[in-house]
């Protein structure tokens, strides 16, 4: 099992930071990853975001924590244990990291029915209603 966290990253109009990964699992998901060893997933929270996409965050805000036992990751593992966080409050312009990420958008939430989701985010908006 895997401990990961996401990061539901929203800017002034209500729209969401999408970003489109590169490598497994493919598809269109907010900026998250693994958790390192000796890491606390708000740490983890912005290690991520600071990596892929180049933005500092503030105030984080837990919105879930639940393990997802058929959510599989690029390293083959099932099962992972999920703090999703969101904030309103950043920093920075996006610098993507292009081995991970191909591409970026903001997105509202009518939007986000159009993009072809990574399925554990198409789970967390369904369950956040977001």
């Amino acid at each position: 099992m895997h401990r990961s966290v996401g990061v539901i990253i929203e800017n002034k109009k209500g729209e969401r930071l999408m970003i489109e990964r590169k490598n497994l699992p493919f598809g269109w998901a907010c900026p998250a990853g693994h958790i390192d060893e000796g890491e606390s997933p708000e740490e983890a929270a912005r290690r991520e975001v600071k990596e892929e996409v180049g933005l500092a965050l503030g105030d984080l805000e837990l919105k879930a924590h639940e393990f997802i036992a058929w959510n599989e990751c690029s390293q083959g593992v099932k099962g992972h244990d999920w703090f999703v966080f969101a904030t309103s409050d950043y920093a920075g312009e996006i610098r993507i990291e292009k081995t991970e990420v191909k591409n970026y958008q903001w997105v509202d939430k009518a939007g986000l029915k159009e993009l072809e989701l990574e399925p554990v985010w198409s789970y967390w908006f369904d369950k956040l209603n977001k």
